[in-house]
């Protein structure tokens, strides 16, 4: 059997990827690190990234797309799926699936003790893709403007604010 050096370059290890952080322009609030093992392996229309979430961090602001799908599984740990304003557990073996043009907002938050891992994949960006942020409108001005969804689904909203419990009970504060 061939050894993993001898391996073709779309057969890889998740440790093997880099592992990168974000965060939003003009916010100071570091995001879950993710390894974009997708791309790594070569795929160009599908972005797939192992994510780290520890507790107190979020993944993204909640956001709804125009044209991409997404998903989330739960590879290890719980989180929790904000989902239109309300919280949903999830853990080890669960999946949130977003259809494209549906409006619902979403993100994952980590408000238990211990680290959560995912498998969050989608279509990978495309070129008119069109993205909605009902809870930081002030994104809208970071962007092109052709990227900003102004025509999503109205949707109700459920009276949560997006943030993981540490962010609002000033566990830690980031713009």
């Amino acid at each position: 059997m061939p050894s993993p050096k001898d391996r073709p370059p779309f057969i890889l290890s998740s440790a093997d990827v880099p592992e990168k952080s974000g965060k939003y322009p003009n916010s100071d609030e570091p995001l879950a690190p993710a390894r974009a093992i997708g791309r790594a392996a070569g795929l160009l229309r599908i972005g797939l990234h192992v994510q780290r979430v520890a507790p107190g961090q979020r993944v993204s602001w909640p956001h709804a797309e125009e044209d991409e799908e997404e998903f989330v599984y739960v590879l290890d740990g719980e989180i929790d799926a904000w989902v239109d304003g309300e919280l949903h557990r999830m853990s080890a073996g669960d999946l949130a699936a977003f259809p494209a043009g549906t409006g619902i907002c979403h993100t994952f938050l980590n408000n238990g003790s211990h680290e959560a891992t995912l498998l969050v994949g989608g279509e990978a960006r495309k070129p008119d893709s069109r993205i909605f942020y009902p809870l930081h409108p002030q994104r809208k001005a970071d962007m092109p403007w052709s990227n900003w969804w102004d025509g999503a689904p109205a949707r109700p909203q459920g009276p949560h604010d997006g943030k993981p419990d540490a962010l609002r009970d000033g566990a830690a504060s980031f713009k």
